[in-house]
């Protein structure tokens, strides 16, 4: 017979729900600025729950890196992968950029990646690894999108797919960090045309 005394108590949390809000807190503090306590509340666990389920500090904030790029943090590539038309995907793109960095009610605004863990590149071991491959992963999420129109001719054939997956990848960014300095939604999407007929020029 199993000894009640040497079983582990079950747990009586969620991990996905505890990383998302552990991630929040990063988010909202910076990794320095984040304390154990600080983690622990959020995520509603006790510190010896944390450590044996998630490891030290620097292990939780590597995986709440992945649990954003593995559930697909990114609703505006979210956005742009399932608009059918090639164009108004772009637009959805950027308008969903823009409401998720002026707009969002709970938690953070912006991007997890651009707001927070690319501060930490270089000062916590393992953050440069997974920045570089989630920089790749939406290059090539965006380009493939611009290819498919290539491949069933709704883009000329000479059309370079990557190229624009990478500025509009480019462009997100800009309009992340302006959204961070203060710009209102309106003012991001003043030029919202301009923008998109570029990415087709």
């Amino acid at each position: 017979m199993n000894n009640p005394k040497k079983m582990g108590r079950p747990r009586t949390f969620d991990e996905k729900t505890a990383l998302e809000a552990a991630m929040n807190a990063f988010w909202a503090k910076g990794y320095d600025g984040t304390s154990i306590k600080d983690l622990t509340s959020a995520m509603g666990i006790s510190g010896p729950s944390l450590y044996s389920t998630f490891g030290d500090k620097r292990e939780l904030y590597l995986k709440t890196i992945d649990f954003y790029a593995d559930v697909d943090g990114c609703a505006p590539v979210v956005a742009f992968e399932a608009e059918p038309n090639v164009r108004k995907a772009v637009r959805d793109f950027l308008t969903t950029v823009v409401s998720y960095s002026t707009q969002a009610e709970d938690g953070p605004k912006g991007c997890f990646l651009a707001s927070c863990v690319a501060t930490t590149v270089g000062e916590v071991e393992g953050v440069a690894e997974r920045m570089e491959k989630a920089i790749n992963d939406t290059d090539a999420r965006l380009a493939q999108k611009f290819q498919n129109a290539v491949d069933d001719g709704t883009l000329p054939p000479d059309f370079p797919a990557y190229q624009r997956g990478c500025l509009l990848h480019d462009m997100r960014q800009g309009l992340v960090h302006r959204s961070r300095a203060g710009w209102s939604a309106d003012a991001l999407l003043k030029d919202l045309d301009d923008r998109v007929a570029m990415v087709f020029s």
